[in-house]
């Protein structure tokens, strides 16, 4: 049961890693439309740009989390991740309890609300004071989340 759960978390992950990677490159295929335009539409383009980039990075967080889920699960349920250089590979995926699994999982999840929060802000339109202290207010609680993760990997 658990194994039809890595395999599925798995092939999730490389599927969304592909549709993410196609959508960058249909990204970088629109850069000649940057170069041959206007100011005005350059302004609109950038914009436009940005927020896709933002969402491949979205795309690509997603697709980590699925992975990390996956080996995780693999990892704590099926059998231990062999490292041929030990010395020399990286801890990321190295999972030792449930707990720790969760702990990896959310820090990502939050690295994803950061980078959407920052994408629907390129596109916000502050109409009052009120919306800018509302966003303020935002910035700070993303802050703040991001003070308390760090914190706590000491």
């Amino acid at each position: 049961m658990v194994l039809s759960a890595v395999i599925a978390s798995l092939l999730l992950s490389l599927l969304l890693f592909v549709v993410t990677a196609i959508d960058v490159a249909s990204l970088i295929s629109h850069v000649g439309e940057y170069v041959s335009g206007t100011g005005a539409e350059r302004k609109i383009l950038k914009t436009t740009m940005v927020a896709h980039t933002v969402g491949a990075i979205d795309g690509f967080l997603l697709a980590t989390i699925l992975l990390i889920f996956s080996l995780g699960l693999y990892e704590l349920f099926i059998s231990e991740i062999d490292m041929k250089d030990s010395n020399h590979s990286s801890k990321v995926l190295v999972i030792n309890s449930l707990d720790d699994l969760k702990s990896k999982l959310a820090k990502v999840i939050l690295m994803i609300l950061v980078v959407t929060f920052f994408e629907v802000s390129l596109t916000m339109d502050f109409v009052s004071p009120l919306d800018l202290v509302y966003f303020s207010f935002g910035i700070f609680m993303v802050s703040l989340a991001l003070y308390f993760s760090a914190k706590s990997k000491h």
